[in-house]
């Protein structure tokens, strides 16, 4: 791609921004050098891995690479066999730590895809098209991340030997460890001794301190007392007052920890050697941690700016087809711009826009210029996701003051020379973007040179986006098949541009008008109205009709969607009140009915004690079987009076189904039982089929199924707020099968405490048990191992439940998942 239109169209500060997001040196140097491509399946994986990158920080959040410095140097004294400095020990560190946090990212992207706990939503489309590839193959930053070696030996005995830039640890080695002993020991004695001298020689002190000069202990002296302390002068202060005198006594101390301290020297050197010998093998694996992770950077960097921009990933294609939809300029604010929607390349391949100055035609030229060189350098655009654009070989722009005072060229002059090295480049692989073509000359001569130029490249099937305020040119696009007006949206009621971009209609400049609002008398527009060629008038009122119906058809557009709206939310209010008012019914019947039953019951109550009352008081057997008998028609008539005032719905009229009406899997209701189920056989000759209603498995006729909305398998309607069944047997069976439609195959024990989690298990085991599940899936990951210890330390005892239990195998989770299978469960 040619420098110049990146930067017409400013496409460096887009670089700059994408910089910004990098954290390594190689990361930001692989972004400031980043430019468009010109191969489709570079551009569409560069596309697909902004994209995967933008799915994992939606989805796990940010991830630094930071500490991943160039190492190059150092590796390459490696080679030679050369030995590393503290720094450059602690550069390998870094970057292995850094190698080490981007695999734990990448191991918790992992473990979400194998759990299935979260779900991120989609951003954009694949770069060709395509769905999405499947998760358990992971994405196309897989192959990164699968070949880093955080080498975490190396790294922590790096960490534990250097401590930082200037210190090594004292446990690096032994014999480093006693070299420091020694040297503090030493040290102790000198002062010791130096105190005792101090103390005893305050009059000859200029203050009673130790000090050090030259890396030695000293004490200061005054200038008259410096014969009568024995010892080696190191230093004078300035005022030479003061000498600091090192004591005979102390010589050979000083000496000692000198000696030490060399020694201690040589054993820090070989401490490095021994880090730079065990690092050594692992060259090739440490350079390609550190271009993968560069790699990764630049990466996550184009996701991070995706991210910032709300950008989604383009569909690219080879046919020179864009179709841009919502498209915001990138540098300007979010908030405050217009997005546009720009077609170009199937019905036409020339647009020509036009429309008053500060409308947005310019902006529109390079937004749709700056959108297709981001797209092509494997960034994402700001714009709707399903945006299409097109692989362009090159791009060329003419778009602004091309004046240039050094050439001695005016601005048209230096606009021409620009689009004559177009008009000799451009080809059928090429989009061109020109901003008020042949402007600066005399209008009829430019329109006439501007017409020329759009239809030379227009017959060679460039693809064409200019800028216009001649006349002429918008007559051509109206008369030029594969030519296509367009207009930036003007209010002249307002004075401000809408920035609207309206395809298909020729727009005005409304210099009249704006002249107008603008205090211009109207006898001096008037006047030069009457200077425009009547051809030109007609064709300007022809513009103004197009755009009044233009307007008058957008507001009837918007009235149409307001009133389908209002029907819609119309409908579903009145949906949502047949369904309450059928609900209450229900209700209201259910209570009647149990009111009834209670007026009945203590009916039944009242006279049940009173005939016992008078059979007591009765005199002869005679008597008490008359009673016996009036008691007996008192309940027929209580039995009577029952049946009446059982209020029972009306019953729909149940709808004749044929055999081809059902299909496995329908949820259907046997009517005979009072259960709903799923089918499970095709009808036969007879129109029996096998029914499936929770473990219940029955052959029904299709007389006596009804097709439901929703296959849910419960137990009978009395069962849960009706009349109580006799048999308490019939309870528990509904209640076993509300049981295995509601608890779950699988529980999920990851984030909990061993107790927490052992309660959870505990109850979760008896609801699976009493709802006949076969088997149970438990996650408790890998971790420190806890709560798979304690998970399979339960399930023991939980022997006459648990008839057997193992780890998960390959693509059942392995270690972090134990399956176990449960004693009369329902067979699958």
């Amino acid at each position: 791609m040619n420098e110049k239109v990146l930067k017409t169209l400013e496409f460096h500060k887009i670089i700059t921004r994408l910089t910004e997001h990098a954290s390594t040196p190689i990361g930001q140097r692989l972004c400031r050098e980043c430019v468009p491509m010109d191969e489709l399946e570079d551009i569409v994986a560069a596309q697909t891995q902004t994209r995967d990158a933008l799915t994992r920080l939606y989805r796990q959040g940010h991830v630094s690479f930071s500490g991943a410095r160039d190492i190059g140097a150092s590796l390459k004294r490696l080679e030679i066999g050369s030995s590393l400095s503290i720094s450059e020990l602690l550069a390998v560190s870094a970057l292995l730590t850094a190698t080490s946090r981007a695999k734990a990212y990448d191991r918790g992207e992992n473990t979400r895809l194998s759990t299935g706990r979260y779900m991120a939503p989609t951003h954009g489309t694949d770069a060709d098209g395509s769905n999405d590839e499947d998760e358990e193959n992971g994405d196309s930053l897989t192959p990164f991340f699968s070949v880093l070696e955080p080498l975490t030996l190396l790294n922590n005995e790096i960490s534990r030997c250097i401590l930082s830039e200037e210190e090594i640890a004292d446990d690096a080695s032994p014999k480093l460890r006693s070299i420091r002993r020694s040297i503090r020991a030493a040290g102790d004695r000198i002062r010791s001794q130096l105190n005792e001298i101090v103390n005893s020689n305050r009059t000859q002190l200029q203050d009673a301190v130790i000090t050090m000069r030259g890396g030695r202990y000293c004490i200061p002296v005054k200038a008259e007392y410096k014969n009568q302390v024995s010892g080696m002068v190191h230093d004078q202060s300035q005022s030479g007052s003061t000498f600091f005198i090192e004591p005979m006594a102390i010589v050979k101390l000083n000496n000692e920890i000198r000696e030490l301290e060399i020694a201690e020297q040589k054993e820090i050197e070989v401490i490095l050697a021994n880090l730079s010998s065990q690092t050594a093998p692992h060259i090739e694996a440490l350079r390609t941690n550190l271009q993968v992770l560069s790699q990764l950077d630049f990466i996550f960097a184009r996701a991070a700016l995706a991210r910032d921009m709300d950008g989604s990933c383009p569909q690219f294609n080879t046919d020179g087809y864009i179709e841009i939809k919502q498209a915001r300029h990138p540098l300007l604010k979010k908030q405050q711009v217009v997005p546009i929607d720009v077609t170009l390349g199937k019905e036409y391949n020339t647009l020509i826009i036009t429309g008053p100055n500060t409308g947005g035609k310019t902006v529109s030229l390079k937004t749709v210029g700056l959108l297709t060189l981001m797209g092509q350098a494997g960034l994402h655009i700001p714009a709707f996701q399903g945006s299409k654009l097109a692989l362009f070989r090159e791009v060329y722009a003419d778009i602004g003051d091309e004046q240039s005072i050094e050439q001695n060229l005016s601005t048209f002059s230096s606009h021409m020379t620009n689009i004559v090295r177009i008009l000799e480049q451009a080809d059928t692989d090429s989009l061109v973007l020109f901003d008020e073509l042949c402007a600066g000359t005399d209008p009829t001569e430019g329109a006439a040179l501007a017409i020329s130029i759009i239809d030379f490249l227009h017959n060679m099937d460039v693809r064409v986006m200019a800028t216009t305020h001649y006349s002429e040119i918008k007559m051509y696009a109206l008369s030029t098949d594969g030519v296509e007006n367009a207009s930036c949206e003007f209010n002249v009621e307002t004075l401000r541009p809408t920035y609207r971009l309206l395809i298909g209609i020729p727009g005005k400049s409304n210099a009249f008008a704006i002249a107008g609002k603008l205090g211009l008398p109207g006898f001096l527009i008037d006047d030069a109205s009457l200077r425009i060629g009547q051809q030109d008038k007609h064709f300007e009122d022809m513009i103004s009709e197009l755009e009044d119906a233009r307007v008058t058809l957008e507001k009837e557009k918007e009235e149409v969607a307001r009133y389908k709206e209002e029907i819609a939310l119309l409908k579903e209010e009145l949906d949502s009140g047949k369904e309450d008012l059928a609900r209450r019914r229900e209700r209201y019947l259910q209570n009647a009915n149990e009111e009834a039953r209670r007026i009945l019951e203590e009916a039944k109550a009242t006279a049940d004690q009173t005939i016992r009352r008078i059979n007591k008081l009765a005199d002869g057997a005679g008597m008490g079987k008359e009673l016996e008998a009036e008691r007996t028609a008192l309940r027929n008539k209580l039995a009577e009076a029952e049946k009446r005032t059982t209020v029972k719905a009306e019953k729909q009229k149940k709808k004749e189904h044929k055999a081809a009406d059902f299909k496995i899997g329908d949820a259907v209701r046997v009517l005979s039982m009072n259960l709903n189920g799923t089918v499970s056989t095709l009808p036969n000759a007879r129109g029996d089929l096998f029914v499936q209603m929770g473990i219940l498995r029955s052959q029904v006729n299709i007389r006596d199924l009804e097709l439901i909305d929703e296959a849910s398998i419960t137990g009978p309607t009395g069962a849960v707020g009706g009349p109580k069944n006799k048999k308490q047997k019939s309870n528990m069976s509904g209640i076993g099968m509300s049981k295995s439609m509601s608890v779950s195959p699988e529980v999920n024990l990851i984030g909990m405490t061993v107790d927490e989690a052992m309660a959870v298990l505990d109850k979760y085991i008896d609801d699976a048990y009493l709802a006949h599940l076969p088997q149970i899936r438990i996650i408790h990951g890998r971790g420190t191992g806890a709560l798979r210890n304690a998970t399979h330390k339960l399930l023991k005892q939980r022997k006459s439940q648990i008839e057997e239990f193992h780890l998960g195998a390959f693509g059942e989770g392995d270690h972090g998942v134990t399956i176990a299978t449960l004693k009369g469960g329902a067979k699958k």
